[in-house]
């Protein structure tokens, strides 16, 4: 198991993954925290868990384009669309529970007890 080290709204974090996943992983997350930027120039003033709210969804817009773009070409060969229901409500779990533990990091780092 490896650890990289990611660097997302000017915060670090350590995250383990599979040996090789790396470079995968840094090129997420500067996606990521290059939405965040995104949020921040439009938006100034928002909170930092407000920015990755705001990053998730500007690339969770981006996947559903090329979702319909894919679909789109798969129509014009009359194949049938892709049903990625299950794979959306995976993805949809995987974005709560980051969601989550953010607000829990955001809290503990703010001071706030998240269990009261």
């Amino acid at each position: 198991m490896a650890e990289v080290t990611l660097t997302i709204g000017g915060r670090q974090y350590d995250v383990n993954c599979r040996d090789g996943e790396e470079k995968h992983l840094l090129r997420l997350a500067e996606m990521i925290d290059a939405k965040m930027v995104m949020a921040r120039k439009s938006s100034p003033g928002l909170t930092e868990i407000r920015q990755l709210l705001f990053a998730s969804i500007l690339l969770a817009d981006e996947v559903h384009d090329l979702r319909l773009e894919r679909n789109k070409g798969q129509s014009s060969l009359n194949l049938p669309p892709i049903d990625d229901s299950a794979a959306e409500q995976a993805m949809a779990g995987r974005i709560n529970a980051l969601a989550s533990r953010i607000e829990m990091l955001a809290e503990k780092l703010a001071g706030i007890d998240p269990s009261s």
